[in-house]
């Protein structure tokens, strides 16, 4: 159960085809030969963005597959027609926030009864190593749990692939918040700047999830995103960027305490970001456990040539 035989060509339902990773799925797997098809909901609307994506997912080869969460048979249709389903619906709270609408997918899935594997929405930090994560951004990994207790409560095969810090977020703007971009002068460098984080290029993590998802060494298994080249303090993120400007920035230290203050009178989202991020730069969440090479997705995957975060970088010189 969950392994695909190899020589055939595996079909994938990607559901949340045209969130941030979803589109980046969507074009890994038809990258890899998988036969793709792509969830298109009547609530989309109009949402122009989404439309034009989704029919240039069609241009690409993809297959667009109608049904909605509010109707059942539609959903247990659309996955009768795969082998696989990989779903990228939105965990973050300065999004949308649906990890519990996974429930409907989980069980339409269960009917069905032919699915060989099932991707949940993942690709943050591990959720059962996060019991002790504060509010509100626990309740992300709270539902990311309930889903995996239903998935496995009814026998589906999965592969949860979890364990970057998305470069777009993190990477590109030093993992200062509330930018995106590279600071021109001062940096906050959280605590001393040398817990060790993991960074991942977002097309990377797909990449991996597209070569996962069929791969019978996987099944019922966690996949951690961790390449050794990208397991970097955040001192040494910002001494990459020094190297490539050529400039020195101002660098303040954060204390814990500091970084937690005054958290309540915040607004949610931005409680939730807090959180998470002292979980992974003072608390070093991502890397405080030993990951196996086979559950390890770029010693498992050798092929795929990752970014490192030098490359990353330059793309803001």
């Amino acid at each position: 159960m969950g392994g695909i035989k190899s020589g055939e060509k595996t079909s994938v339902l990607v559901v949340g085809a045209t969130g941030y990773l979803g589109k980046r799925i969507v074009r890994a797997c038809l990258a890899e030969g998988h036969e793709t098809y792509v969830l298109q909901r009547p609530e989309i609307g109009l949402d122009i963005e989404k439309v034009q994506l989704l029919f240039s997912f069609k241009k690409l080869g993809a297959r667009l597959v109608e049904a909605s969460f509010s109707d059942h048979q539609s959903l247990v249709s659309a996955v009768k027609l795969v082998d696989v389903v990989v779903s990228a619906m939105s965990g973050v709270h300065f999004r949308s926030h649906n990890i519990l609408v996974q429930l409907k997918l989980v069980e339409a899935i269960k009917e069905a009864g032919n699915v060989k594997r099932f991707l949940p929405s993942e690709f943050g930090m591990d959720p059962p190593r996060m019991g002790h994560a504060l509010p509100p951004g626990r309740e992300t990994f709270d539902q990311k749990l309930e889903v995996r207790h239903a998935i496995e409560a009814a026998g589906i095969p999965y592969t949860y692939v979890v364990g970057a810090c998305f470069a777009a977020y993190f990477a590109g703007n030093l993992s200062q918040m509330e930018t995106l971009l590279p600071p021109k002068k001062k940096a906050n460098i959280y605590g001393d700047g040398n817990v060790k984080v993991v960074f991942a290029d977002e097309d990377d993590i797909a990449k991996y999830t597209a070569k996962t998802l069929d791969d019978p060494r996987t099944v019922n298994k966690t996949v951690y995103i961790r390449p050794q080249d990208n397991v970097l303090t955040q001192n040494e993120l910002v001494k990459i960027w020094e190297k490539l400007t050529g400039n020195d920035l101002e660098k303040t230290n954060i204390a814990a305490k500091d970084f937690l203050a005054n958290i309540e009178h915040m607004e949610i989202p931005h409680q939730a970001g807090i959180g998470h991020f002292y979980h992974i730069f003072y608390e070093g969440c991502l890397t405080d456990h030993k990951v196996g090479e086979d559950e390890e997705a770029s010693s498992l995957y050798p092929d795929v040539k990752y970014r490192r975060m030098d490359d990353y970088l330059r793309m803001f010189l």
